[in-house]
């Protein structure tokens, strides 16, 4: 009777210690799918990147160092995992980059550069709803690593707390672009 006992409660803390665990996994695997979606989309933005430089270029001359920036910045995510750095500093550049389109009337109003834009605005939807659903589970996944009691499995597999992709400060502020150069 006592060895019955025994093995029920053995059973059901292995059975415990399984499913705690395969949660873990599926909610690591799904943070893993998300940080994916962020990095296709980037992907696909990027590959606009030179139609857009190159359509802008023709209008602006004196922006280079804009260009060469994007430009720059472009190689090293293609040479580099995701990363919520490089991604800030990819968007900075972008906003910078459309400010100067901004002052350019004639290039506001030229076909490739209004379906570059659309398409690139596209994307940039796609983005932060992407980045949307991966914090989301990513505060799932910290959840579990935080709460009782699978606090403890996290700590026995070292499963630990994943970081949000938050916006810079400077992000929050309107970008200045300097034409006296």
């Amino acid at each position: 009777m006592l060895i019955n006992v025994i093995l029920i409660v053995i059973v059901i803390i292995t059975g415990f210690l399984l499913a705690s665990y395969n949660s873990f996994i599926r909610s690591n695997n799904r943070v893993k799918q998300r940080e994916s979606a962020i990095d296709v989309l980037l992907n696909q933005r990027f590959e606009l990147l030179p139609n857009l430089i190159e359509t802008v270029k023709g209008y602006s001359k004196h922006e280079s160092s804009t260009f060469e920036n994007l430009s720059k910045l472009r190689s090293s995510y293609n040479n580099s995992n995701f990363s919520v750095d490089e991604t800030n500093k990819i968007d900075k550049e972008f906003g910078r980059l459309f400010a100067i389109a901004e002052s350019y009337p004639e290039l506001k109003a030229n076909t490739n550069f209004l379906d570059l834009q659309s398409n690139l605005k596209e994307i940039e939807n796609k983005l932060n709803v992407a980045r949307m659903r991966y914090n989301d589970a990513v505060t799932s996944f910290n959840n579990k690593v935080e709460s009782v009691p699978s606090n403890i499995i996290a700590k026995i597999f070292g499963f630990t707390q994943k970081e949000l992709f938050k916006l810079e400060e400077n992000k929050k502020e309107n970008i200045k672009v300097d034409f006296s150069k």
